[in-house]
C-alpha cells in the first residue's frame, strides 16, 4: 500500500515537471512533428491491419448470431458501425499503440535514465521531464483520435468487402445500415476516449522509464511493467468514461 501511494506520488510529481513551460518552443514543436512521425505515422500499418479484420470479423459474426427473419439484414451494418465506434476502434487502438508506442516509451527513457543522460539534462538546467515527454504526450494525444477514425473507417471496409465477397449480406443493405440513424455523438465519444488513452499511455510508459534504475535488464522489466499497467488502465478509463457519458 506504501509503496503504491509513493508511486502516485512520484507520478503527480512528474506531470507537474511535463506540464511546465518549455525552455525554447521552437525545440518543442520540431521533437513534436518527429513523434506525430515516429508514434503516429509509424502506426498506421498495424492499426490498419488489426482494423480491418477485426470490421470483417464482427460483420461474419453478427450475420451468424442474427437469426430472426424479422429482424431486416441491414441491422449487420447499423451492429459493426456502432461496434467500431462505441468500443472496438477506440479501445483497440490504445491496446495496440500501448504495446508498440507505450512499450519503445518506456525503454528510451530507461535507456537514458541508466546511461546517466538524464542527469546530464538535469545538469545542464534543463528539464528533463518536460523535454523527453511533453512532445511525445501532444503527439499522441493528436494522433491517437486521427487513428481511431482510421480504424473506424478501415473495419467498416473490412466488413463491406466480406459482403462484397462472401455470402453475409447484401452490399446494399450493409451500406445502409452503416448510413441508418448515424449519431455523430459517437465519433465524438469515440476521439475523447482515444485521447485520454493517449494521456495515459505517454505518462505510464514516461513514468516507468524516467524512474528505473539498474541496468539493460531493469529497463526491459520498466518496459513490460509499463505495458502492462497501460493495458489495465486503458480498460478501467474505458469502463469509467462508458459509464459517465452513456449512462
Amino acid at each position: 500500500m506504501l509503496k503504491a501511494l509513493s508511486n502516485i506520488g512520484r507520478y503527480l510529481v512528474m506531470l507537474r515537471a511535463v506540464f511546465s513551460k518549455p525552455e525554447k518552443f521552437s525545440i518543442y514543436y520540431r521533437q513534436t512533428i518527429r513523434e506525430m512521425e515516429d508514434h503516429g505515422l509509424g502506426s498506421i500499418g498495424i492499426v490498419a491491419i488489426v482494423s480491418f479484420f477485426v470490421g470483417a470479423a464482427i460483420t461474419i459474426q453478427t450475420d451468424f448470431n442474427i437469426e430472426n427473419p424479422l429482424l431486416p439484414r441491414y441491422i449487420i451494418g447499423v451492429t459493426v458501425r456502432d461496434s467500431l465506434l462505441l468500443e472496438f476502434s477506440s479501445t483497440m487502438v490504445g491496446l495496440v499503440i500501448a504495446g508498440k508506442s507505450g512499450s519503445s516509451i518506456a525503454s528510451q527513457i530507461g535507456m537514458m535514465r541508466v546511461t546517466e543522460q538524464i542527469d546530464a539534462l538535469e545538469v545542464m538546467g534543463i528539464n528533463a521531464a518536460a523535454y523527453l515527454m511533453q512532445p511525445k504526450l501532444i503527439a499522441l494525444v493528436i494522433f491517437l483520435p486521427i487513428l481511431c477514425a482510421l480504424s473506424v473507417a478501415l473495419g467498416l471496409l473490412g466488413g463491406y468487402l466480406v459482403c462484397l465477397v462472401g455470402d453475409v449480406v447484401p452490399v446494399s443493405d450493409y451500406i445502409y445500415g452503416i448510413q441508418y440513424v448515424f449519431y455523430p455523438y459517437y465519433l465524438a465519444y469515440a476521439m475523447l476516449k482515444s485521447a485520454v488513452y493517449a494521456f495515459i499511455i505517454t505518462t505510464v510508459a514516461g513514468y516507468y522509464g524516467y524512474h528505473v534504475s539498474g541496468g539493460a535488464l531493469e529497463v526491459g522489466r520498466s518496459s513490460t511493467q509499463a505495458f502492462v499497467l497501460n493495458c489495465i488502465l486503458i480498460l478501467m478509463a474505458n469502463l469509467v468514461i462508458t459509464n459517465l457519458i452513456l449512462h
